[in-house]
């Protein structure tokens, strides 16, 4: 069962010229931009080769750094070592790195400028922050976060002939960004990874309408993600090698040459998107609000500001989530009990164990 990597091993000396952009070359780079280009690729538009930002990455991190690390996004400076090794990317050139982080937002982006002379704009998706995990949520009630405004402002800065993408919430950026940017012409194809949808108010709105028929959007078999709401898009469904939530891991996709291997949509994965978005219809935008704020200020109140440090010492953080439950104001306990009816959770015990499950979230 062939994957990314499997397809560079095949495909790493074949010039864009004689194979032209792909959808797999595509999911590459989305995948890519989850590597730290950290005092690696400049903000400033300076142009660094790839097989300098390689050089560089990995004079700071080890191999066994990198494959101790078990989560979704761990393999992509192993994909970017993968990728020098062919004339396909071997002279690809990066810039405009940039990567920000605030209340209740996560936001990262690199411009890749490729051998057939046009960029590809890759946004990131979450990462393993509990800023990133917030945004999330607001998606579920918000027109635009603080991500799809950064994300605007980014693609307004590149200019020429460009390819936009991004994996999960990378996907759902780069949607936005490219409905919204000061230039549509510019863009030849926009590609949502398994990304959330939006809000029927922003789907409904001319410029997004217009840059639907560019939009090209990949999900796995049993998607969840990629089928939270609805922006109107066709979609192509792929086979992985994975089950269930796990298949949201780009690197399980199975490749078949110079394209994805197809599959029809699996039953469980239309059931999970009929009862998710059900829930998500009876609820209030400012009832889904109230609880994003609840449930990620007693996520905050461990200290921590990212899921892996959690995990180092779960029970620790199992108590304190528990210790912040019990002592929250009066009035919040009310709003937490209210909240629980309204999205029928049916009792605290069921909500701390959601909250226990959010400190090993899968991406």
């Amino acid at each position: 069962m062939a994957n990314i990597f499997d397809y560079l091993d095949w495909r790493a000396d074949v010039p864009f010229s004689a194979a032209p952009f792909n959808e797999v070359d595509n999911l590459i780079l989305a995948k890519l931009a989850y590597t730290d280009f950290s005092g690696i690729v400049p903000s400033d538009g300076t142009k660094v080769q790839l097989s300098d930002a390689c050089r560089l990455f990995f004079s700071q991190h080890t191999h066994e750094e990198i494959r101790a690390n078990t989560s979704f996004t761990a393999k992509a400076p192993l994909l970017m070592e993968k990728m020098t090794e062919g004339q396909r990317f071997g002279s690809m050139t990066l810039r405009y790195y940039v990567e920000k982080s605030g209340d209740g937002f996560q936001f990262s982006a690199v411009t890749f400028d490729l051998a057939d002379r046009t960029e590809y704009v890759a946004f990131r998706g979450t990462d393993g922050t509990v800023a990133g995990w917030k945004e999330d949520f607001n998606f579920t009630f918000m027109d635009e976060t603080e991500g799809q405004r950064l994300a605007v402002q980014y693609l307004n800065r590149i200019k020429g002939k460009v390819r936009v993408g991004g994996h999960s919430k990378g996907g759902n950026l780069a949607e936005y960004a490219s409905a919204f940017c000061n230039d549509q012409d510019r863009i030849l194809a926009v590609y949502s990874n398994d990304g959330p949808g939006f809000q029927e108010e922003v789907i409904q709105r001319e410029e997004f309408q217009r840059i639907l028929p560019r939009v090209k959007k990949i999900i796995p078999d049993s998607s969840i993600i990629g089928l939270l709401f609805s922006g109107g898009e066709d979609y192509v469904v792929v086979k992985s090698k994975a089950f269930g939530i796990m298949q949201h891991d780009g690197f399980t996709w199975l490749v078949n040459r110079n394209s994805f291997v197809n599959a029809p949509l699996s039953e469980k994965s239309r059931m999970a998107q009929k009862t998710i978005g059900s829930l998500l219809d009876k609820i209030e935008d400012e009832d889904m609000q109230m609880f994003t704020d609840l449930v990620f200020y007693v996520i905050e109140s461990t200290g921590q500001d990212r899921f892996s440090s959690m995990n180092a010492d779960k029970r620790k953080t199992a108590e304190s989530i528990m210790n912040t439950l019990w002592r929250l104001p009066k009035e919040k306990q009310q709003e937490w009990f209210k909240l629980i009816g309204k999205l029928g959770l049916g009792s605290s015990q069921m909500i701390s164990g959601f909250l226990s499950g959010l400190v090993k979230p899968k991406q």
